[in-house]
């Protein structure tokens, strides 16, 4: 899965042929989050609000 970004330790990626909704996937330490591309909304996972919110 590549990188897109990294910001301090939170990283941006998206899996190619991935399934719908279009979406990307945020990691933070131990923690995974995916968040639809369209509305910004978190679809699945945990992640604490700091770092979430600094995306």
């Amino acid at each position: 899965m590549p990188t897109i970004e990294i910001i301090d330790s939170i990283k941006i990626l998206m899996y190619f042929r991935d399934h719908m909704p279009p979406h990307f996937h945020v990691e933070y330490n131990e923690y995974e989050v995916t968040i639809d591309i369209r509305t910004l909304e978190k679809l699945e996972g945990k992640m604490p609000n700091k770092p979430l919110k600094r995306q």
